[in-house]
């Protein structure tokens, strides 16, 4: 069963794009700055929410600030890919709060994990005590980020042809 994708015009992009950069925006300043009255803006704003375009709101925190001084991307393997190994696996990286993404891949890896830990001994015991011991890790490689270049969230929202 397919999805539908819902209709998106161009104010509805120019009104993504403000709650990208401010998802604190009032709906009286969004219907300001798109030109709209507010009862239609708001309209808007529910059909986009209802239609799952607009998945949530969140703030964006600064790791360094709150102790996570080790950011890494972990490649997971499975030895045997048969019976639930996969599915529980999936389940319990959901409650694993260290575990920001988690992403099933093709190529040698099965699953590629966005990890943070206050610093390498944490880490360390985390790959130890948690990711080792999940339903069907056989493998682990671990690449640290020495340095973030590019972090963003926000989609690209320009017009398709």
């Amino acid at each position: 069963m397919t999805l539908s994708k819902p209709q998106i015009d161009d104010t509805d992009r120019a009104l993504l794009a403000l709650l990208q950069q401010d998802g604190r925006l009032s709906n009286a300043k969004l219907a300001e700055q798109l030109a709209l009255s507010e009862t239609p803006c708001w309209r808007r704003l529910k059909r986009l929410e209802a239609d799952g375009v607009i998945a949530g709101y969140q703030a964006i925190l600064n790791r360094q600030q709150l102790g996570y001084g080790v950011l890494a991307f972990v490649q997971v393997g499975f030895g045997s890919h048969t019976g639930d190994a996969p599915l529980h696996f999936e389940e319990a990286v959901q409650a694993i709060p260290e575990v920001l993404s988690c992403h099933n891949l093709t190529g040698e890896s099965d699953y590629l994990l966005q990890v943070v830990a206050t610093d390498l001994e944490a880490y360390g015991i985390f790959i130890r005590d948690v990711l080792r011991q999940l339903p069907g890790v056989s493998s682990i490689r671990s690449s640290l980020s020495l340095r973030e270049v590019k972090a963003s969230s926000p989609l690209p929202l320009q017009r398709k042809g």
